[in-house]
């Protein structure tokens, strides 16, 4: 979902300074979506809730991540992702960014 206060969008590559991994963007929330336990368990640096959250595909895994806007930085790198749901999400990788996959309607 485009979001004008989002500092990142579908597509780009970002890195998660906490935990050093690279992954891409595939979702965008404008604020926290999740339970009230998934946050007391898993934010545990308290990030702000009103403010955007991003569903990453991280790099040479299989999982996703829910990840706090204040957590990421752009990825310098504009190498690609490995992940095994790139090819279900995006279109192609062109210029350090992913193409959104545009679905029939």
């Amino acid at each position: 979902m485009p979001d004008s206060k989002a500092k990142f969008s579908v597509g780009e590559l970002v890195h998660h300074l906490l935990f050093d991994y690279r992954g891409v963007i595939f979702d965008v929330d404008a604020e926290f979506q999740g339970s009230e336990e998934w946050y007391a368990q898993m934010a545990r640096s308290q990030p702000p809730r009103d403010e955007p959250w991003y569903h990453v595909l991280v790099h040479n895994g299989t999982h996703t991540t829910y990840v706090a806007e204040q957590n990421l930085e752009e990825d310098p790198s504009e190498d690609p992702i490995r992940h095994p749901l790139i090819d279900e999400l995006f279109d192609g990788f062109a210029n350090g960014h992913y193409v959104i996959r545009r679905r029939a309607n």
